[in-house]
């Protein structure tokens, strides 16, 4: 692998781990104790949180915004202004009237398993887990887990169907049976879960 390459006007600070061969692009913002893998892309504008842990070959296109304590794993493709929170209650003050700082509040991260994708401007609200190969659509508003390979879409988001690691839509095969018309992978379903290829 190459050595990384970081824009002049991004904002890398000292203490982030950056791998090999990832890319940071102009503006980008990647805060202290970050965790940035191996042949990874940050876009123009992108923001990852402190202490973030981000996988290899992770894409954040330009004005994403991951915050802390956020887990991406390998493979996770983050659209153009999606928005993964971190706050259930957001308040600007406390009921006294005071500005909430650090300790005023408990920060609660989106995983995004391994291969997943959320759409352009799609909200991940605090603590929810993006299953692997799972696909957000764009302008989704997640408010619940997702489950491996599911398609959600809408607001709130619910579940339209199923994809392959190929991200394409799977065709129904037969009942409880799935098919990747991409790939030809087959897969189960099972009591509102998918699993495979088989």
């Amino acid at each position: 692998m190459t050595e990384a390459r970081i824009a002049p006007t991004a904002d890398v600070d000292p203490s982030a781990k950056i791998g090999s061969g990832s890319v940071i692009w102009h503006l980008a913002q990647v805060r202290e104790q970050a965790v940035l893998g191996e042949g990874c892309i940050l876009g123009r504008g992108a923001y990852v949180g402190p202490g973030v842990q981000i996988g290899d070959r992770v894409k954040l296109q330009n004005y994403s915004l991951v915050y802390e304590p956020a887990v991406l794993e390998d493979g996770v493709f983050i659209g153009p202004a999606a928005v993964l929170t971190n706050d259930v209650f957001p308040r600007s003050t406390d009921v006294e009237g005071g500005l909430k700082r650090d300790g005023d509040w408990t920060a609660q991260g989106v995983v995004v398993r391994a291969g997943a994708s959320i759409g352009a401007r799609a909200v991940i609200v605090a603590g929810r887990t993006i299953g692997r190969h799972a696909l957000v659509a764009a302008g989704a508003v997640v408010t619940r887990d997702v489950p491996d390979f599911a398609l959600v879409a809408g607001v709130p988001a619910r579940r339209i169907g199923w994809v392959g690691r190929a991200g394409v839509t799977l065709r129904e095969a037969s009942t409880g049976s799935w098919r990747c018309p991409e790939t030809g992978e087959m897969y189960a379903e099972h009591d509102g879960h998918l699993s495979g290829p088989i």
